[in-house]
């Protein structure tokens, strides 16, 4: 068995890749790096070539138009090369993803799709790294509860469904084992790192410029931004168990996660 990473220099990729090859299972990592691009499909046969089985994250979302239309075509030609199983990284309540699950699945693939909440990691490792530091979250969104799930989790239940039998086609709600405000986080953060940190409601261009300032450019910001209007609105507001499913084990709680994180010092 070989597995293929897509997005294999990503958040995600990296930690699969790093449980799989520790496992001694040979891997694939597939990104612009290696040649992989998702707008030029004549760089997807490469990459598929040998393989059995294919994690696939798109980068920035499935939810975006077009992307259920790349989905279908690399569904189709996974099945011609011969893939056993796909595992697609997807979105809680995210319903432009939802045509993204299905055309991956039209190839006919066995396809386990992990549908995810935010991931905790956002904090240290992505967009809101600078915030947290500046001491101030500001964002165009509510304060509404979300389950901010664990990247380590969500590895971890990618290289079991990828490596183990699951049931075809299953899909997997993947959340953390609390429900937490952006108040909630602020105050589990402000006590890691003993000082304070604010959340703010904020508009669509307050919360671009504000990532402006550590150098995140406009065509990355206003997708992200777009998440936060359509999806934290409360329809995640409650907790997944695919996590218990796939694992065997509770989900990680935000407050370990910040406490790890705030020792590496990429808060300070």
């Amino acid at each position: 068995m070989t597995i293929l990473i897509l997005g294999g220099a990503g958040r995600t990729g990296a930690r699969i890749h790093h449980r799989l090859t520790t496992r001694g299972v040979p891997t694939r990592l597939a990104s612009r790096r290696t040649g992989f691009d998702w707008h030029h499909p004549e760089t997807w046969p490469a990459a598929l070539e040998g393989m059995s089985a294919a994690y696939v994250c798109f980068s920035p979302d499935l939810a975006l138009p077009g992307v259920p239309g790349k989905m279908e075509a690399f569904g189709r030609l996974a099945a011609r090369s011969g893939l056993e199983r796909l595992v697609l990284l997807s979105g809680r309540g995210e319903e432009g993803a939802r045509a993204s699950e299905t055309a991956l699945r039209a190839g006919g693939v066995p396809t386990t799709v992990l549908r995810c909440s935010w991931f905790q990691q956002n904090f240290s490792e992505h967009f809101l790294t600078g915030p947290v530091r500046r001491g101030s979250l500001r964002l165009p969104a509510p304060d509404v509860p979300e389950a901010f799930v664990d990247l380590d989790d969500v590895a971890d239940a990618a290289v079991r469904a990828l490596t183990r039998t699951v049931p075809r086609d299953a899909v997997y709600e993947l959340s953390g084992p609390e429900l937490l405000t952006f108040t909630d986080v602020v105050a589990v953060l402000s006590g890691v790192c003993g000082r304070g940190i604010a959340f703010e409601p904020v508009d669509v261009p307050t919360f671009v410029a504000d990532l402006a300032v550590d150098g995140i450019p406009r065509e990355d910001a206003e997708p992200l931004a777009y998440l936060f209007t359509e999806i934290l609105d409360g329809r995640n507001a409650s907790l997944g168990d695919g996590i218990e499913q796939l694992l065997g084990r509770r989900a990680s709680p935000f407050s370990s996660y910040a406490r790890v994180a705030a020792e590496t010092g990429v808060w300070a």
